[in-house]
């Protein structure tokens, strides 16, 4: 599978966007970006973007989210943000979406999940959070 990488220097200096990036690899050669804020052991909110969006989208949310005590999981789907991008429209469906996201959930051992999410991230996210 061809991939596009988007070089980190073209998200620096972003407003209101003060967080680590974080990465895992969800298979098939490609890296996913998530954001990872609020304690390791507080209660999992999983905030997942729709299209055209990434983890930008909930900039304003993480703070108060972590600040509460929840861990404040945010990834950027594959082919969004700072997440890999497949260069074969072929490569993107549904079911590709599903598995590459269960990874991040089963990478970081996320259960008892709170969700929030939009668009294609709430058809993702109900799905994956009913599955754990």
């Amino acid at each position: 599978m061809k991939v596009l990488r988007t070089p980190e220097d073209r998200f620096a200096d972003l407003p209101d966007f003060p967080f680590d990036s974080h990465y895992l690899d969800v298979g098939d050669g490609l890296r996913m970006h998530y954001l990872d804020e609020g304690p390791r052991d507080g209660a999992v909110v999983l905030l997942l973007h729709g299209e055209p969006g990434w983890c930008y989208l909930y900039r304003h949310m993480i703070p108060p989210l972590a600040d509460a005590g929840f861990r404040t999981i945010a990834p950027d789907l594959i082919g969004f943000g700072k997440s890999d991008k497949p260069t074969q429209q072929s490569n993107y469906s549904y079911q590709a979406h599903l598995n590459w996201t269960n990874r991040l959930f089963d990478q970081l051992v996320l259960n008892d999940v709170r969700l929030f999410c939009q668009d294609w991230g709430g058809l993702i996210g109900l799905r994956l959070v009913a599955w754990w």
